[in-house]
């Protein structure tokens, strides 16, 4: 993949350095570790930024760093996120997860090579036109997610702008994916526990038949749903799990159903624990159930500020040409990068990971894999970006 112009501080590091970013990547896929535990990441990290001169700060719960690099009023930040998730790898890598049942499967490897990259080359620059600060960030992946560490530890203090990267393994290697507006969707767990008295299910008129409850709340309140919130906003609630019961002549006293819930609405996801909570109870009033809801609400959707999205896409057709830049659409997935654009403007691109030949492994499987010609491109968007954001 050829490179177009840009820094030639930025070749230059490159040029020396291409390698060691897809090392740091590999290192870091061999070891991962989950939200909140990211330890040894976070020590890695830390001891290549502090090598370069720079003085990164480790977020008070151990995990995670913030590092500025730069000096002046104007402040862009990138962010990148560490942890990994619980699956168990089947890449068959060399390079393959070494811890047993824990893999990088969406790609956050990768982000943290590439903002490393980023900060690296930055710091090598002669000069800059004002301060990166690099958002190295915990627990993604665990609900409502570690960017609000981030943010109740100061990440966002003086920040002007802000962008991030997510790997897409549905687009090709030297694409970059923009959006203005929504990215991504709300995403919050609902659990709804129901109970009733039990009873032999040959008299199932003297008690409250727990089981056709449940299958009441199964299938009513997800289309009921489609009838209370605009049908534009993407709500959509899928079950994941649900229990009740063991011998198949006994009503049971206990049931619980557990699912997600997500809208690509910021306002309708603002107003859904309360319609669930109201739907779940006009269903069971007729059968006598009683039922306790809990509704972690999780993340708001990701919503790009529309300059920051231009820039992203002009960073990628600086970067590569005007091919590079391309629309993506909305996805369902939840991201808590949503929590920083709650207080700055900012925005988050898809960048293509697929090799544009064979299998789109896709994010969250044991099989996913990118291809590693995508570090080099992100370094080079995230480095461009921030230039433009801080260039008056």
């Amino acid at each position: 993949m050829g490179a177009g112009s840009g820094p030639a501080w930025l070749d230059s590091w490159l040029a020396l350095h291409r390698s060691e970013v897809v090392s740091w990547r590999r290192a870091l896929h061999a070891a991962p570790e989950l939200g909140r535990a990211e330890h040894r990441t976070t020590a890695l990290i830390g001891h290549l930024l502090t090598a370069a001169g720079l003085e990164p700060r480790t977020l008070p719960g151990g995990t995670g760093l913030v590092c500025d690099v730069g000096r002046g009023k104007r402040c862009v930040a990138l962010r990148a996120d560490l942890d990994a998730l619980p699956l168990h790898e089947s890449t068959g890598l060399p390079f393959a997860s070494t811890v047993p049942n824990v893999m990088h499967a969406c790609g956050h490897d990768a982000h943290t090579a590439m903002l490393l990259g980023a900060g690296l080359a930055l710091a090598s620059a002669p000069t800059l036109p004002g301060r990166v600060r690099l958002v190295f960030q915990p627990a993604e992946e665990v609900q409502p997610g570690g960017a609000i560490d981030m943010v109740a530890d100061g990440a966002t203090d003086g920040v002007d702008r802000i962008f991030a990267l997510h790997c897409d393994p549905r687009l090709e290697v030297g694409k970059l994916g923009t959006r203005v507006g929504p990215i991504t969707s709300a995403c919050d767990v609902v659990e709804i526990a129901l109970s009733s008295p039990g009873g032999h299910t040959a008299r199932p008129h003297l008690t409250a038949d727990l089981v056709e409850a449940l299958g009441l709340v199964i299938t009513q309140l997800p289309l009921l749903l489609t009838r209370h919130v605009d049908p534009r906003s993407g709500t959509v609630l899928v079950w994941g799990a649900v229990h009740a019961g063991e011998a198949a002549n006994a009503i049971p006293q206990q049931g619980v159903l557990r699912g997600t819930l997500r809208t690509g609405d910021h306002t309708t996801w603002e107003a859904l624990e309360g319609l669930v909570r109201t739907l779940v109870g006009q269903i069971l009033a007729p059968t006598g159930a009683e039922f306790t809801l809990s509704h972690v609400r999780g993340v708001p959707p990701v919503v790009n500020d529309a300059e920051s999205a231009r820039m992203l896409g002009h960073a990628a057709v600086t970067v590569l040409g005007p091919d590079a830049s391309c629309t993506t659409e909305q996805s369902s997935g939840g991201e808590d990068f949503a929590w920083y654009l709650e207080h700055v403007p900012g925005a988050m691109a898809r960048i293509g990971v697929w090799p544009g030949h064979g299998p789109m492994r896709d994010l969250h499987q044991p099989t996913f894999d990118l291809d590693e010609r995508a570090l080099p491109f992100g370094v080079r968007v995230l480095t461009q970006a921030a230039l433009t954001a801080l260039t008056p």
